[in-house]
């Protein structure tokens, strides 16, 4: 049983932690700063509560046992849906009402829990009507087992046909400086709706924080300038500036890097601490053209 708080319109998280990449230690003992224990409760430490996982990453198990004896501290999310085929780039979606129960006792079974505080469908199905899928979670929520229903990786007329059906809590999309189409794709729907977007890959899957090699070289320079400028890693800029969206946009808007590192989970933390000067912004936007999506998680 948990008393996990769950965000409301009013008061949604500030960040969150995507736990995609979590995974235990290949042999021997991991890096103190890379130990997946370590990692989730650095980030609990320092006041985050939301963790957001998927029956597709294959570390529910893990994600449980981290979470063992901190339960009442997490609003843990998960998602079903999206099922690996035989080869490595095969993939399906099962939103059909008897796999949303399925996938929902297993993630339940697998996270050591009683109740999902978000259970997200983790892709839009071409098969099965999304009023199907909403109407099985719906009954979910109705027999306790989540409390709450989410989308990922739809359209803005899947949004509103799930919404009719259901209240839909969050939606959760790609939003960055490296990915901008939500603004025009997805925002107008959710503002209208009253829902929270949850925006992964902040960071670009680490283009913007220079994990990887920089999408835009333009968005590279202004992000290690205005960096350098405020005493901050350019990464930092990239996560305030998601952050700025929800003022900007007058919505919830709750961003949710993901990490392996606790270094780099507290260096997101304070990232949600920066203000970022509206000349800064405006700047950002202006290198920043929107692009095509990075590849969906």
């Amino acid at each position: 049983m948990t008393d996990a708080p769950l965000w409301t319109k009013d008061k949604p998280p500030r960040q969150g932690l995507g736990l995609m990449r979590l995974r235990d230690a290949d042999g021997g003992t991991p890096d103190a700063d890379r130990d997946p224990v370590a990692v989730v409760h650095a980030a609990l430490d320092a006041g985050i509560t939301l963790l957001d996982t998927a029956e597709l990453y294959g570390n529910e198990d893990l994600v449980g046992r981290t979470i063992a004896g901190r339960r009442h501290e997490v609003t843990l999310c998960t998602k079903f849906g999206v099922v690996w085929g035989a080869q490595s780039d095969d993939w399906s979606v099962h939103a059909d009402p008897a796999s949303v129960v399925a996938s929902c006792e297993a993630s339940l079974s697998r996270l050591n829990i009683e109740t999902i505080d978000l259970y997200y469908l983790h892709h839009r199905s071409e098969d099965t009507p999304i009023e199907e899928t909403i109407t099985a979670m719906a009954e979910l929520v109705d027999s306790g087992k989540i409390r709450a229903i989410g989308l990922s990786n739809v359209t803005a007329e899947d949004v509103r046909r799930a919404h009719a059906v259901h209240p839909i809590l969050a939606v959760q999309e790609q939003w960055s400086l490296a990915s901008r189409d939500v603004e025009t794709t997805m925002l107008p729907t959710v503002v209208e709706l009253g829902i929270t977007l949850v925006a992964h890959s902040p960071l670009g899957h680490g283009i913007l924080g220079g994990t990887s090699d920089p999408a835009s070289p333009d968005v590279a320079r202004t992000l290690a300038d205005i960096a350098t400028g405020d005493g901050v890693s350019a990464g930092q800029v990239a996560l305030a500036w998601v952050h700025s969206q929800a003022e900007r946009r007058n919505h919830p808007v709750v961003p949710l890097p993901g990490s392996t590192s606790v270094q780099h989970v507290l260096a997101n933390v304070l990232a949600s601490t920066i203000r970022l000067r509206d000349e800064d912004i405006v700047r950002l936007d202006e290198v920043s053209a929107a692009t095509g999506p990075i590849p969906s998680r």
